[in-house]
């Protein structure tokens, strides 16, 4: 026998050859030691456990620790039942039919597999609680499943259901009152001042957001984003008529669509004459259906029954599982972004009358937005099986729905959370502050010559974008009339004034 043997998922893996996206904690159990020992790396946590903890050889024996020590893991769980059969699990439930851990076993493989275990129903004893609350966000209460007297309080159901861990970040983070900020916030500026910072701030947000992807939109597809954003804040649009009317909006009215995707699509780059480096498989086409079926559904519960969720924890299951779905051809990335405002909005997170750039922030750290996205798709692509053909038409082999239908989102929480704290902390600040600088700028121009309000704005404009300086060339063909004094006194006004606070909100 080896001195160390994995346990657990670590074990079952092992065992059954399961391909799946790895756990964040790893357990073994080491036959040469007394003591059980952590060791943390790169966000794996690995656990080396005394022999007396050896849980036994059958499967039964490590789906019970792996509940016990490691957590759950749908993704895992739902890979093993694929090939384990329903009676094998009957085997091992009928030696403790009654058991915590037994039922809830029992209770996940008819939930994943939609096949039932050869078992008269549980008909004595209480109920248990199949996710404990204090290490979950879990639906509450849930619901009562007579057939194993379990409570379900899953955040999902068999089409999509997420797992998202309270970590002590989360914990600390859930601590943040989002709307008391931004309410206290605003009302430390003028009424007056914040109705002019919302277009501003509008039009920032959609700027960054298809910054992100590289873009630049035509003014026309500015304007339709900002319009959409604004509707962000009067309706729920995580429904499939909405969410398609939200894609012709925003996108090239040449890449429409009038329903989900029928086309596999994935995300990459060229990276030369011949070759693509894929970043990024999306669900099969015949997989969006059904997935965004499971997405809208349990949003719709989150909004009901789930009501006390925090609303980052609702917006990152939403906004994440959706562009993993990534349903349409284009358009993907902006909505995932929209649906975040979305969600805060309709969980009364942010105050009435107020937009923050939260595109902005993940423009600022994109290496922490990229590991956001990477923390799902890097290990997913490892899995999968696919060819590209000369076109670029990708061909995705094998059954791959279920990677998709069973993610850990803690980590895409998380950094959901920094980004929200960050933009309520700084870009909000620094924006608000830049107008009250603007406006006190613009005031001392006009004390040095008064001008038409458009040609002030310009002038600030030509300033700001040449280091506090109005060129030669922009004096001559647009301010010709000023004198050297005057165009001296108003660089001046700019460079105390602006500079050095133009590059906090680029």
């Amino acid at each position: 026998m080896k001195n160390v043997r994995a346990a657990g998922y670590e074990f079952l893996i092992e065992k059954y050859q399961l391909r799946v996206i790895p756990h964040w904690h790893a357990s073994s159990v080491s036959f040469a030691g007394t003591s059980k020992t952590t060791v943390v790396k790169d966000g794996l946590k690995r656990t080396t456990f005394p022999s007396v903890r050896w849980p036994g050889e059958t499967i039964g024996d490590h789906l019970e620790f792996a509940l016990k020590y490691d957590g759950i893991n749908l993704g895992i769980l739902s890979a093993l039942f694929s090939v384990v059969s329903a009676y094998e699990i009957a085997l091992w439930i009928e030696s403790k039919p009654t058991g915590k851990y037994t039922r809830k076993i029992w209770f996940l493989y008819e939930f994943l597999t939609g096949q039932t275990v050869p078992m008269n129903d549980v008909t004595q004893g209480n109920y248990i609680i199949l996710l404990e609350p204090e290490k979950y966000y879990t639906a509450n209460p849930g619901v009562r499943v007579k057939r194993q007297r379990v409570m379900n309080n899953l955040l999902g159901n068999r089409a999509f259901c997420p797992v998202i861990r309270r970590t002590a970040k989360l914990i600390s983070m859930e601590e943040i009152n989002i709307y008391q900020q931004c309410d206290e916030l605003i009302k430390s500026y003028p009424p007056e001042l914040i109705r002019r910072a919302l277009r501003y701030l509008y039009s920032k947000e959609t700027k960054s957001s298809f910054e992100i992807e590289h873009l630049k939109p035509s003014a026309s597809r500015t304007e339709r984003f900002i319009a959409s954003l604004e509707m962000a804040t009067k309706r729920d649009f995580c429904n499939k008529g909405d969410l398609i009317g939200l894609q012709n909006r925003i996108v090239d009215e040449r890449f429409r669509d009038s329903d989900y995707r029928k086309n596999q699509n994935y995300i990459g780059e060229m990276i030369s004459f011949r070759d693509q480096r894929i970043h990024f498989v999306c669900p099969k086409p015949e997989d969006v259906e059904s997935l965004m079926e499971g997405l809208i559904n349990i949003h719709s519960n989150m909004l009901g029954n789930a009501a006390s969720l925090p609303p980052v924890i609702h917006a990152a299951i939403i906004a994440f599982g959706f562009v993993y779905m990534h349903p349409f051809e284009d358009g993907n990335g902006r909505i995932h972004r929209f649906l975040v405002h979305n969600i805060l909005f309709l969980k009364n997170a942010v105050p009435e009358g107020l937009m923050f750039p939260i595109s902005a922030a993940m423009l600022k750290k994109p290496e922490l937005y990229d590991y956001a996205l990477e923390a799902f798709s890097r290990p997913l692509l490892s899995l999968l099986k696919y060819d590209l053909d000369e076109l670029g038409q990708m061909t995705v082999k094998g059954d791959t729905g279920n990677f998709y239908r069973n993610i850990d989102m803690t980590v895409q929480a998380e950094i959901l959370f920094e980004f929200i704290k960050l933009t309520v902390d700084h870009e909000l600040v620094v924006e608000l502050d830049f107008l009250v600088d603007y406006d006190r700028a613009r005031k001392a121009i006009q004390e040095v010559i008064d001008m038409p309000g458009q040609k002030l704005d310009l002038i600030i404009k030509f300033c700001l974008n040449n280091n506090g300086k109005l060129s030669a060339g922009k004096q001559k063909s647009h301010f010709f009339f000023l004198k050297k004094d005057e165009i001296k006194a108003i660089e001046e006004i700019v460079q105390k004034e602006l500079s050095s606070k133009r590059s906090l909100i680029e």
